[in-house]
């Protein structure tokens, strides 16, 4: 096989076979295909397309370039959660425990913000203690004894989408609904779950711009799941404005907690305990209005922030954090951010928002800059929501005193205002199985 045959056949928009995919994502992982010859093919499949086929074939080359973890010994209760990234996203910190709660086993591998987006591990982090690097069997242990358990990324899993995406991103070739697909499931079918729940976000803060668009991606992504074994199911969730109030590592853990713990605000609930609801659906069986009745009595009853508690135990950070949440390091520097005149908040832009608090060193730009776990920002204010003039619209948190100018500016380009009420804005658009 040649690869200049393989990049003309897609080039005229012909179907590959799984052996031509196969073998070209097994040449291009050991460094034989060079670079600029992968960057063709991408842009021919970015501009023709994949079909189903040929999409599961790019998805299992994909992730079987590299390790897998073996989970078979849990049977059908493996669960994972997967979101395609948005602003203020801490869903994971409040899922796994309650799914784990009611008898589903979380065995999760999760990775790091980049950009404006936040990543689990980071939020995880902001614990002193929490060890992110188990070795394969404590982590196998630590699922089996509490049923659950949340790690970093596994060096050598599906190394192929390292390579590819690395390419992607400087060759323009992001945006392709089926390189987006077997990307994500090129990394959860090795992940070793069961079942898994996807969490499609769409609107400014996402990836995906429209609800439509949202949509193609989640059934491309729900059958392969099912085509390669696996219990998929997906919900297309609204990332217009950021979700909940908190945008940052710690503050999210805190509005997390609060969520665990009875409170929190309306639109982490209820994105959180669906998303939750589907996963002990998927997982346990139980008819879909059964697992939402239980996830809201796991928190109701404190089962689910006990075991909050017990896995940050596990994984070697202190649960008094979780009982206490001022034992969090703060922020040495905040600003008020204040409405300059009466009427309504019209828009927000999520990712200007996220922008705003990387810039306040909540994020990053690079892979091996430092996070501040004290910075990011509160919102007071979100669309749709009457303000007078002076109101608090936001609060700004850092611990670098000359990034609040900057941040300020971001954070100020991300709202409209209106002298009209807006209705509410939809959160979840759809569910998908």
């Amino acid at each position: 096989m040649r690869i200049y045959d393989v990049i003309q056949k897609k080039k005229h928009g012909e179907e590959l076979t799984k052996e031509e995919i196969s073998e070209t994502v097994r040449l291009f992982t050991d460094g034989i295909i060079p670079d600029y010859q992968m960057s063709a093919l991408l842009m021919a499949i970015c501009l023709r397309g994949m079909n189903g086929e040929e999409t599961l074939a790019l998805t299992e080359a994909i992730s079987n370039s590299g390790d897998s973890i073996d989970l078979s010994e849990f049977g059908n209760l493996t669960v994972d959660k997967h979101s395609t990234g948005g602003v203020g996203d801490k869903t994971t910190l409040i899922v796994a425990p309650i799914a784990a709660s009611l008898g589903c086993k979380v065995a999760k591998m999760s990775g790091r913000g980049l950009g404006h987006t936040g990543g689990t591990i980071d939020k995880l982090e902001s614990f002193p203690g929490y060890d992110v690097s188990l070795s394969p069997e404590k982590f196998r242990n630590q699922v089996r004894d509490i049923g659950i358990s949340v790690v970093g990324q596994s060096g050598n899993l599906a190394p192929a989408d390292k390579k590819l995406y690395a390419l992607r991103d400087v060759t323009a070739t992001v945006d392709s609904i089926p390189l987006i697909t077997s990307s994500i499931m090129g990394k959860k079918l090795p992940s070793g779950a069961h079942s898994i729940v996807l969490d499609v976000k769409c609107g400014s803060g996402a990836f995906m711009k429209t609800p439509e668009d949202a949509k193609i991606l989640a059934e491309n992504m729900v059958k392969i799941g099912n085509m390669s074994g696996r219990r998929t199911a997906a919900l297309i969730t609204n990332m217009d404005v950021p979700l909940g109030r908190a945008i940052g590592n710690a503050l999210e853990v805190k509005e997390a907690i609060e969520v665990l713990r009875g409170g929190g605000p309306s639109d982490l609930v209820e994105v959180s305990f669906a998303l939750a609801a589907m996963m002990v659906h998927l997982s346990l069986g139980y008819a879909e209005d059964v697992a939402a009745q239980k996830v809201k009595e796991s928190v109701s009853s404190g089962i689910a922030f006990e075991k909050f508690k017990e896995w940050l135990h596990a994984q070697g950070a202190d649960p008094a954090y979780a009982e206490n949440t001022e034992l969090f390091e703060c922020a040495k520097f905040s600003r008020q951010i204040r409405a300059a005149k009466d009427g309504y908040v019209s828009a927000m832009d999520a990712e200007i928002i996220g922008e705003a608090a990387a810039s306040l060193g909540a994020g990053r730009e690079k892979k091996e800059d430092a996070i501040d776990y004290t910075a990011g920002i509160i919102l007071e204010k979100k669309t749709a929501d009457k303000i007078k003039s002076g109101d608090l619209l936001a609060t700004l948190y850092t611990s670098d005193a000359s990034k609040l100018d900057t941040a300020e500016r971001i954070f100020n380009q991300a709202l409209k205002f209106s002298d009209s009420e807006l209705p509410k804005q939809k959160l979840i658009y759809s569910f998908l199985s």
